[in-house]
């Protein structure tokens, strides 16, 4: 019998996010594809500056975020209690409303900055809003996924195990395999082919959320080095690529994130009629992401991305046939008001960075020398050398540019605007679905920036840092 113990989430998440990797190449062997792309650019780009994947840090070669659609709360919270063993925690709201999807959103990820070092896997994970459906169909939408359970017995057993502290061997092996059941594709509907229509003609996602018997992966999203090449790459290899990368224009010192994709692809789907018998039919959900990751930006530097999106936005209009290379002329001149050099973007208070004592601070401090004070500010550090810096890593997402993502695989090829505001704030309603508070992303960055300077602190063997 296999002996109890602890585990190591982050072992298991790796072990997850690759097994789920593998089984979405063999779905969707368009992904496997992608993959291929993105190593081929992240190799031209390292060969060019005298480096290989080899020098790339370990999360790189491991980075992926997928993304699930729910249709209860109780799914919500069950897949809160999975993720939890991976070390993943709900961060962030976002209101897919500003886009008229009746669906809102967090993103389950590691927060500590060893767990994101060793795989950063999240899932960005949004549950259907009954209440934003029409009244006529409500009925239906809430009636069918309660007749399904996306959780086996046995992967129920290995969670309530797991939330007593405790996990065998045959348990951890089991997990991954159960787990995947929740993800897998089904190409058959559990629905009568006129109520898939019906729900489809409400919304495409409704229906991509009602009616099949699994929370498929709907994409996996690898992170490249250059996206920019990479839509070049996959318009050469054929790839049904959207039209425009998504985020913020190209920068020195990238910021948030910039997301393209290929566009779902058309699949046949098995759906009975009222008569019982079988019949085919098609269903558009499921494709392939990219994306290049950025720095993350504070509070105020989110404020500015805001402004200065919103102006691009309300500077083109959305009925002019050109509007993507429009819009992407008016956001390259709208973020020239957004600084490209590192060391303005630190000091104006505009990305979160990773403070690090340099081993020349370390060696002159461990003399005590009488010039500098216990407490000496962190820019005299920095100018003596003591001290350096780098941006930390953006680990979430971006609401507007998943809705771009989103609205080009529904087929939509109309460029209504987008609102930048949230509706009516639902973060109450996602909090009472998930049993708990999203953890605020803004915070979590702040965390990993002081970090760093209680690190630099003892390094130096100094009282405190000021900033």
């Amino acid at each position: 019998m296999s002996s109890e113990h602890s585990w190591d989430a982050a072992e298991l998440r790796t072990r997850f996010s690759l097994a789920l990797s593998d089984m979405y190449k063999t779905e969707v062997p368009l992904y496997g594809k992608l993959v291929e792309i993105v190593q081929q650019v992240d190799n031209t780009v390292l060969r060019k500056e005298g480096r290989d994947l080899n020098d790339l840090p370990s999360r790189h070669h491991l980075e992926r975020h997928g993304a699930i659609r729910l249709g209860t709360e109780h799914e919500l919270q069950m897949i809160k209690r999975l993720f939890a063993i991976f070390g993943m925690y709900a961060v962030g709201y976002y209101d897919l409303r500003i886009v008229g999807f009746p669906l809102h959103a967090t993103a389950f990820r590691p927060i500590t900055e060893e767990a994101l070092m060793r795989n950063p896997f999240r899932v960005f994970t949004s549950v259907l809003r009954k209440d934003q459906i029409t009244a006529s169909i409500r009925g239906t939408v809430e009636a069918i996924p309660e007749k399904r359970n996306l959780f086996s017995p046995r992967l129920m057993e290995i969670i309530e195990h797991a939330e007593n502290g405790m996990m065998c061997d045959k348990n951890a092996d089991d997990l991954i395999p159960e787990a995947l059941k929740v993800f897998r594709w089904h190409s058959r509907s559990t629905v009568p082919l006129e109520d898939y229509l019906k729900l489809k003609q409400e919304h495409l996602m409704i229906a991509d959320i009602i009616c099949f018997p699994s929370a498929h992966i709907n994409h996996l999203t690898p992170r490249s080095l250059d996206i920019n090449l990479v839509q070049d790459e996959m318009i050469k290899a054929g790839l049904p690529a959207k039209e425009r990368i998504e985020g913020p224009p190209s920068r020195q010192c990238p910021i948030l994130l910039r997301q393209t994709s290929f566009k779902a692809l058309e699949e046949l789907v098995t759906f009975y009629n009222a008569d019982g018998d079988f019949v085919n039919g098609t269903h558009t959900a499921r494709f392939g992401e990219v994306e290049q990751r950025g720095a993350a930006v504070t509070r105020k530097g989110r404020k500015l991305y805001d402004q200065l999106l919103a102006h691009a936005v309300q500077n083109t209009a959305p009925t002019d046939p050109d509007y993507p290379q429009k819009f992407d002329h008016h956001l390259v001149d709208a973020f020239s008001n957004y600084p490209d050099i590192w060391e303005r973007l630190r000091t104006q208070g505009l990305v979160y960075m990773r403070y690090r004592a340099t081993e020349t601070g370390k060696a002159y401090m461990a003399k005590r020398p009488a010039d500098i004070s216990l407490c000496p500010n962190i820019e005299d550090l920095l100018s003596r050398g003591f001290v350096n810096y780098e941006p930390i890593t953006y680990e979430d997402l971006l609401p507007l540019s998943a809705a771009g993502i989103f609205r080009s695989n529904l087929g939509e090829d109309s460029h209504e605007k987008l609102s930048i505001q949230q509706a009516e704030n639902g973060l109450l309603e996602l909090e009472k679905a998930l049993g708990c508070k999203p953890l605020d992303e803004f915070d979590l960055y702040d965390q990993l920036q002081e970090q760093s300077i209680r690190e630099c602190t003892e390094d130096l063997r100094l009282e405190k840092i000021l900033l």
